[in-house]
C-alpha cells in the first residue's frame, strides 16, 4: 500500500494465482527514521519511509547509491532498529550482495547451514537440503567446494541457504551485482521461477530496474538521501515475463522516470 502523497501507476494483466505463503509473511513500515553517527556529524539514512508489503508480494525497491536500501532490508530482518516509526515484519532471512560461502565447507553445507543454525542435527540437515539441489539445477554439485562452483552457482547455493532458514520473508540486498551480464538475466529468470514454485513475501533490493519489474508485483522507487519512497509502481503482468513486452518496457520506463533517469 503506497504512502500519502506517493505516485502510483498500474498496469494490469490477468493475474496468476499464487499458492499461500506459510507462516504469513506481512511487512509493515510506518514513518521510519534512521540516522547514522559520521565524520561530519548526523547523516540521516531514511526519513518518514512508509512500505508495507503483503503475505506473498515480490516488492523490488530501487533507489540511488546511499539512498538507505540496505538499511531499510536490515530493519526489516531486525538487524537494526529505527530511531524513530513503527517496523513490524515476520521472521526474515537475509540473503546479502555477496554470497558469503564458506570456502572449507561443501556446497550442501554451506546451504544446510540455515538448518544447523536452527539447531538440526548434521546428517539430518544435509538430508533436507540434498533434494534441493536438483530443483535448483546443482545435482552433481552437492560435495563441490565454492570455488568449484560458478558464480551463478555460488548465487543458488546463497538463496538455498536463505531458503532452508524457513522464514516467511526473504530479504534480497542485490543478489545477482556482482555477476556478469549474460549470467545475472539467467538468474533473473531462474529466480521468478523459482519463487513461482517456492512462494515468499520477497524485498528485492536493486539497482537494476529491468531486474525489479521483470521480478517485482510492485517496484518502489526512494529519492537520494535522506531515503525517501517518491513512487510505488504495480505490476500485474504473467509470469515468466519477457523483457521486451511492451507493458513491462513502458513499467520501466515510469520507473527510470521517477528516478529522474532519461532514457
Amino acid at each position: 500500500m503506497p504512502a500519502k502523497g506517493v505516485t502510483t501507476t498500474t498496469i494490469e494483466a490477468p493475474a496468476q494465482e499464487r499458492p499461500p505463503v506459510a507462516g504469513g509473511g506481512l511487512v509493515e513500515i510506518q514513518q521510519v527514521v534512521r540516522s547514522f553517527r559520521g565524520r561530519r556529524g548526523e547523516v540521516r539514512a531514511l526519513d518518514g519511509v512508509s512500505l508495507r508489503v503483503e503475505p506473498g508480494q515480490i516488492v523490488a525497491i530501487v533507489g540511488p547509491s546511499g539512498c538507505g536500501k540496505t538499511t531499510l532490508l536490515e530493519l526489516i530482518c531486525g538487524l537494526q532498529k529505527p530511531d524513530r516509526g513503527m517496523v513490524n515484519a515476520a521472521p526474515a532471512a537475509l540473503m546479502p550482495q555477496r554470497d558469503l560461502l564458506l570456502p572449507w565447507l561443501s556446497a550442501l553445507d554451506n546451504a544446510a547451514l540455515a538448518l544447523r543454525a536452527r539447531g538440526v542435527p548434521r546428517a539430518q540437515a544435509r538430508a533436507q537440503g540434498a533434494p534441493w539441489f536438483s530443483r535448483l539445477g546443482l545435482e552433481g554439485f552437492e560435495s563441490s567446494r565454492p570455488h568449484e562452483l560458478s558464480g551463478g552457482m555460488r548465487q543458488r547455493v546463497s538463496f538455498l541457504r536463505s531458503l532452508l532458514a524457513g522464514k516467511p520473508v526473504l530479504a534480497l540486498d542485490e543478489p545477482f551485482a556482482s555477476l556478469d551480464a549474460l549470467t545475472r538475466a539467467e538468474m533473473q529468470s531462474w529466480l521468478g521461477k523459482m519463487l513461482l514454485e517456492e512462494p515468499r513475501t520477497v524485498v528485492l533490493v536493486t539497482h537494476d530496474v529491468e531486474e525489479a519489474v521483470l521480478l517485482g508485483d510492485r517496484v518502489v522507487v526512494m529519492s537520494a538521501r535522506p531515503g525517501r519512497v517518491t513512487a510505488d509502481l504495480a505490476v500485474a503482468l504473467p509470469r515468466p515475463r519477457h523483457r521486451t513486452e511492451p507493458d513491462l518496457v513502458a513499467l520501466r520506463g515510469e520507473a527510470l522516470k521517477a528516478l529522474g533517469v532519461r532514457e
